[in-house]
């Protein structure tokens, strides 16, 4: 399945705007013969907005979302997206994953919150595993900092994912988690992983690029630079059934070990 990551911060604060620019990529994405189009955390809204995090926060099936089917449905293609959600009076740091027909598949709220700011304008999910099945893969959702945690990938592992899609906001001096971290967790789970962060400096942070798709041999198949950009990488299941075939980490685990771990 091929897979466009959408490098890009769009124009923070402004909805609208950001709709144009996923608009404009997803036409460019499914140029290009994708399946897929992922944008990066809180790109509907913007990340380091502070207090318009909650005025902007939508519900799953609010306006934005119903946009958002709508030009997935128009260029053909499924769309992955990060933005704040709105639940009551909570707000959730959110992905969802919208298909080619404009349907809601799935909705992840981030699990594992990075530093001050947004354990103040956040509440954690309690979901560690949402997927989705999509052109004979299974997509999983997670957000960010809850890559680095090897438990909650190794969870999706378990659960049968295939792909798994990260929209990311990483910032400096962390650029070793595109670099090689992301990488690592591809291999040692045996899936393909699909990280896309923002780009560039917004308010405080200064956002690393550095996008990449790995695949389960734990190569690159694509990755971007420091600038806006829109690359390609195919999610192949023939490669990820033999790399699953050749490396036995899932199936040399062995659980019992492991009960102090919890």
């Amino acid at each position: 399945m091929r897979t466009a990551l959408l490098q890009s911060s769009g124009r923070p604060g402004s909805i609208a705007e950001n709709l144009k620019v996923l608009d404009e990529a997803a036409g460019r994405a499914a140029a290009a013969g994708a399946a897929l189009l992922a944008a990066p955390e809180m790109f509907l809204t913007g990340y380091a907005i502070g207090d318009d995090i909650a005025r902007l926060a939508e519900p799953a099936d609010g306006d934005s979302a119903d946009a958002i089917a709508e030009l997935a449905h128009r260029h053909g293609l499924a769309i992955v997206y990060g933005y704040p959600e709105r639940d009551g009076e909570t707000v959730y740091n959110s992905a969802q994953l919208i298909s080619a027909d404009g349907t809601r598949l799935a909705n992840y709220r981030k699990t594992h919150l990075f530093g001050c700011f947004e354990r103040d304008h956040f509440t954690p999910g309690e979901q560690p595993v949402v997927q989705a099945e999509l052109n004979g893969l299974t997509v999983g959702l997670m957000i960010c900092y809850d890559v680095e945690f090897p438990e909650n990938v190794r969870a999706h592992a378990l659960a049968g994912t295939d792909l798994l899609v990260v929209p990311t906001a990483q910032m400096h001096p962390f650029q070793f988690v595109a670099e090689a971290l992301v990488p690592v967790r591809a291999w040692e789970n045996q899936m393909y992983v699909a990280y896309v962060n923002r780009v560039g400096q917004e308010g405080e942070f200064e956002f690393v690029g550095l996008s990449v798709l790995a695949g389960p041999d734990g190569i690159a198949r694509a990755r971007a630079g420091r600038a806006e950009q829109l690359v390609f990488a195919d999610a192949d299941p023939a490669s990820l059934a033999a790399s699953r075939e050749a490396n036995p980490y899932l199936q040399d685990r062995r659980p019992g070990l492991y009960g102090s771990l919890i």
